[in-house]
């Protein structure tokens, strides 16, 4: 067939052409005596992506669920009591996760479409006065539902009630494509991966900990067993530009490419674009007869993703399976209760309103011969007249 297929699902997302080249490059030694500079560098310049000017990023040869139990292992103990939500399928995994390290889950059910509930956190840390709680956890986009949260507001709730709690924040769709401020809203340990905003194939998860996750690590060596994404190895071989086992060069490379057109548009410059371009799909979304987010109201709408309902009697896997057997077009499929009733589309990472106009095309398309009755043309109408008009 000709012309290209196009990626259109949250992750993997589009690897820029640039940062592809990087990586096209011999394998070299990671002993080398100047490849210690190098790594100093990307260590360096990733702590302003998560906008942090303490502690430290750590990189680990994994995906960003590696980061999440490095976070765990490394700063609680087994029966610590710890605050969680549920409502999607990853914020669903990270409850499972620390279930399965052994950690007490106080945990709030949400509806899927809506967030992490700040009210509740807040009382619930109000009435633990003798500090049960040792850590908070907030998804800060919900991939599965197309919702981000309000972090901001979760580090207020701790402020408030005066709690020395841990906050931590799962990023991975959002560091690097939307508004993150690792300092200035106290978020003690983040996570990330390379395959979302940071445009970069699967295989590296990164980790924001802060001075004072750093401090509870040194005291808590012993508390949860760990080796491969242990703290104090890391750090003892970061410092000198090394890493405590052989790290996946090339896409190293690909990452120092990457950061590098990051820090040169901006944070805030990526953050802005990512609203613009959004907003078209939400746009089209709402042109689309029978179909609607599955966020529950704009204020919760992600910036990253668009999980869409289907009209009822169209099944939402026809659709995906239509946009790529036809269209040469991957959506994201629905996940967890999801499934059949919803699809998704990434909008994160290197794209353009051009390529968006491409994928909403793929899905009105998909979407009428699944048998929805939707007007043709009506959905990406209203998403370019949006991105012809309105201000990136």
């Amino acid at each position: 067939m000709h012309g290209t297929s196009h990626l259109f699902i949250p992750g993997p997302t589009n690897v820029p052409e640039e940062v592809r080249r990087a990586m096209n490059v011999p394998m070299e030694d990671m002993r080398a005596p100047d490849f210690g500079d190098f790594v100093t560098g990307l260590l360096t310049d990733i702590k302003k992506t998560f906008r942090l000017k303490n502690g430290r990023v750590f990189i680990f040869p994994s995906s960003g669920t590696g980061a999440w139990e490095s976070a765990i292992t490394n700063t609680l103990a087994a029966g610590d009591r710890v605050l969680m939500s549920r409502f999607g399928q990853f914020s669903l995994l990270w409850v499972e996760m620390a279930e399965r390290l052994g950690l007490e889950v106080d945990l709030c059910e949400v509806e899927w479409g809506k967030g992490v509930p700040v009210e509740d956190y807040a009382a619930k840390l109000n009435a633990d006065t003798d500090h049960q709680i040792k850590a908070v956890f907030a998804t800060h986009n919900e991939t599965a539902t197309g919702v981000s949260s309000d972090v901001a507001a979760v580090r207020r709730a701790l402020d408030d009630a005066n709690h020395p709690a841990l906050l931590f924040v799962d990023g991975v769709s959002a560091i690097g494509s939307i508004e993150f401020e690792m300092d200035k809203w106290g978020v003690d340990l983040a996570v990330a991966g390379s395959q979302k905003g940071f445009m970069l194939p699967a295989g590296l998860g990164f980790l924001g900990a802060s001075d004072k996750a750093l401090a509870i690590n040194a005291s808590n060596s012993e508390k949860m067993p760990r080796a491969y994404f242990n703290f104090a190895d890391m750090i003892a071989l970061n410092d000198t530009g090394y890493f405590p086992y052989t790290p996946p060069t090339q896409l190293l490379r690909g990452l120092r490419v990457s950061l590098d057109l990051m820090l040169g548009d901006g944070m805030e410059a990526i953050w802005a674009r990512h609203t613009f371009l959004a907003e078209g799909v939400r746009r089209a979304v709402a042109a689309w007869d029978g179909c609607e987010l599955v966020a529950r109201g704009p204020e919760w709408a992600s910036d990253t993703v668009s999980a869409i309902y289907t009209p009822e009697g169209v099944d939402a896997r026809d659709v995906i399976a239509g946009a790529y057997g036809k269209y040469r077009t991957s959506l994201g499929s629905g996940l967890n209760k999801l499934a059949g009733r919803a699809f998704r589309i990434g909008h994160l990472g290197s794209l353009n309103s051009v390529m968006l106009c491409g994928a909403l095309s793929a899905a009105e398309m998909a979407l009428m011969d699944a048998g929805a009755r939707i007007t043709p043309g009506a959905g990406v109408a209203a998403a370019l007249e949006h991105y012809r008009t309105a201000k990136a």
